[in-house]
């Protein structure tokens, strides 16, 4: 049986297997291929040169080495021209068929649209035509609303059972057009800046002139002393939130230097904070499997959701400003709206079901990442409820994620001293920041702009995005650095940590 090789589909005179797809090739082809890409042909996984595998064939007559005459340089020009040539046909139809696999989605996305535009034309005609024979009808007046301890009552119950969907669950059609509509106008707002830096955004080399302009350490007990969590309002942003060991979330004004709210509900530790894009409301979470919702003028439970029978381990505000993410180790992620505290739905990967450590919305609000604690990174759609991508790479638990405003990179970080950044129109790991041995990163955050990235960890760092570099270092926390938000337009950084301090950076 003669070998044929996968990329020329000729006999190869020096035969080489690829372990990863097992297909045979000529290795000269294979190595200008993999030099080019860093891929096998075949599966596009990751392939290097010390990993093919030479068979042993029957030795095959050469011919002799080239010498300076006219012909033989004319025939060793025609060969690299062919394997050129049989390179660019195997690009090409690796191309055609991912242009197929879009077109044909795009079709299916016309279709769906079509089918959608003429439900609701239907509607709106039936709409016009009870309207216009609607007779007048006497007013009733609905019952009143419960009022005072028993509407608190509600809350503090967190709703009945019946609140939480079934497996899966499914959104209203009124939710999924609100969620499209917000999605719609963010891109459309997103194209219109392009990529013009934002007009007050702080300098990179400003930011490498931060300095440390404040620390305050008594936002928390120090009977219990830690800080887990950290946000920051980003309309006004001298006001920020964060969740402590002391199982109490702290409202703090960093202009005033004053304590605004403690927040106190929870059971065990306050591990997650969310503050609200433009109300003075703020969403906690804990090991205590509760989720709550607070006014922070009067320091009290507006909803209290129970979305998961395990400990939170992330949230993540909709761009719609009235809906929820959450993630669990009970290896579900959920989709609450805030304003009623209802479930609207429940999800897990049936296929490969982990405990999620980690959860972030999309900029658009349409997709959804989660980590696991096995390492994986997954994207999915909100409206369908479907895992749509996977990232591998990371060992060890994932410990933060984060989209930049961009809309196309993922930051993500692991038990394993690395930020990874990815792609998602090419659904591929970009750039790998490798930091020291035995780093470890707790938190990510891109700034409101997308311009640049911070690590939380063992020390306090800032990214510059597309070159990637480090612009600042922070060493002034003595523990474990919790959380890191920028401010507005970059003016300052914040940062917590288990040393029990907010440190404020700036110029």
């Amino acid at each position: 049986m003669s070998l044929v090789c996968a990329i020329s589909n000729e006999v190869p005179d020096q035969p080489v297997v690829s372990p990863i797809s097992g297909a045979v090739f000529e290795r000269r082809l294979i190595e200008k291929y993999i030099s080019e890409n860093g891929t096998d042909p075949v599966t596009n996984k990751e392939l290097s040169l010390d990993q093919l595998i030479e068979l042993k064939t029957p030795p095959i007559t050469k011919p002799k080495p080239p010498s300076a005459t006219s012909i033989p340089a004319i025939l060793k020009a025609l060969q690299d021209e062919w394997d050129a040539v049989m390179l660019h046909s195997f690009t090409l139809r690796q191309q055609l068929q991912t242009a197929r696999q879009e077109l044909s989605h795009a079709l299916y996305q016309h279709d769906a649209a079509t089918r959608v535009i003429a439900r609701l034309n239907k509607e709106v005609t039936a709409a016009r035509e009870a309207l216009a024979t609607l007779k007048p009808q006497a007013r009733v007046a609905a019952p009143a609303a419960p009022a005072g301890p028993a509407l608190a009552a509600t809350a503090e119950a967190g709703g009945t059972a019946a609140d939480i969907p079934a497996e899966g669950g499914n959104l209203s059609e009124e939710v999924v057009a609100r969620l499209q509509d917000t999605a719609t106008v963010l891109t459309q707002e997103r194209k219109r800046r392009g990529r013009t830096v934002p007009e007050g955004l702080t300098p990179a080399d400003q930011i490498r002139g931060f300095n440390t302009l404040a620390s305050h350490p008594g936002l928390h007990s120090a009977s219990v002393p830690g800080i887990l969590a950290l946000d920051v309002h980003q309309k006004d942003t001298s006001k920020i939130v964060t969740g402590g060991n002391d199982k109490n979330a702290t409202v703090f004004n960093k202009d005033t230097e004053q304590v605004v709210a403690i927040l106190k509900g929870h059971s065990k530790k306050v591990s997650c904070v969310a503050y609200h894009p433009t109300e003075d409301t703020i969403i906690t979470a804990s090991p205590d499997t509760q989720i709550r919702v607070w006014n922070v003028g009067t320091s009290q439970t507006l909803q209290l959701i129970r979305a998961h029978d395990a400990a939170v381990t992330g949230l993540s505000l909709h761009a719609t400003g009235d809906y929820l993410l959450s993630s669990s180790l009970d290896h579900h992620w959920a989709f609450s709206d805030i304003r009623t505290g209802r479930v609207l739905c429940k999800v897990t990967d049936q296929s490969a079901s982990s405990p999620l450590t980690a959860a972030q919305f999309h900029p658009d609000g349409l997709i959804l990442g989660t980590g696991t604690q096995d390492a994986t990174i997954k994207i999915w759609d909100l409206k369908e409820r479907s895992n749509v991508a996977n990232f591998p790479g990371h060992s060890g638990a994932i410990s933060s994620i984060a989209f930049s405003e961009n809309g196309y990179y993922l930051a993500t970080a692991a038990e394993d001293s690395t930020v990874r950044l990815w792609d998602l129109r090419k659904l591929k790991n970009f750039k790998t920041i490798s930091l020291d041995e035995g780093y470890e990163v707790i938190d990510l955050s891109f700034d409101q702009s997308g311009t640049y990235l911070a690590v939380a960890g063992t020390d306090v760092r800032v990214y510059l995005c597309k070159q990637w570099t480090d612009l600042r270092i922070f060493n002034d926390h003595t523990a474990m650095a919790t959380g890191v938000r920028f401010g507005t337009s970059a003016s300052y950084i914040a940062s917590t940590s288990m040393d029990r301090t907010l440190k404020i950076y700036g110029l």
